[in-house]
């Protein structure tokens, strides 16, 4: 099995709605994340997937959250924009382009802060 991992980083604020403290409070983060792929083998090129080809699909998807208000976007709008929640939706919106024949998306990880993070897979 080959794992690659991909960095990549928003900006981008956001406000917990009903949490009872200073995350209730509108403040911004830079966002960093990781997107993990796996591959069973190599392709042709001994290659599992193209690093272009995983940076291309998670610009595509960061470029709706960066330099935003979380909130505003869905399903944030209804959804905290939680670490967790938006690394499921990330996870969400790149295993579409990610997944192709033996390539698939196994894991994003989103940092708040330089100490904290979540991070979503799936069995």
């Amino acid at each position: 099995m080959y794992e690659l991992m991909v960095e990549t980083s928003f900006s981008a604020a956001h406000q917990l709605r009903g949490y009872k403290g200073s995350c209730e409070k509108l403040h911004g983060h830079n966002w960093k994340v990781n997107i993990h792929v796996v591959a069973d083998k190599l392709n042709d090129l001994d290659m599992a997937m193209d690093f272009h080809e995983i940076k291309d699909a998670a610009n595509d998807a960061l470029s709706t959250l960066d330099h935003s208000f979380l909130n505003d976007l869905f399903p944030f709008t209804e959804k905290n924009p939680s670490s967790e929640n938006i690394a499921k939706w990330l996870f969400d919106s790149l295993k579409k382009k990610i997944n192709k024949g033996q390539v698939r998306l196994s894991a994003i990880t989103v940092w708040e802060s330089e100490t904290a993070s979540a991070t979503y897979y799936e069995d």
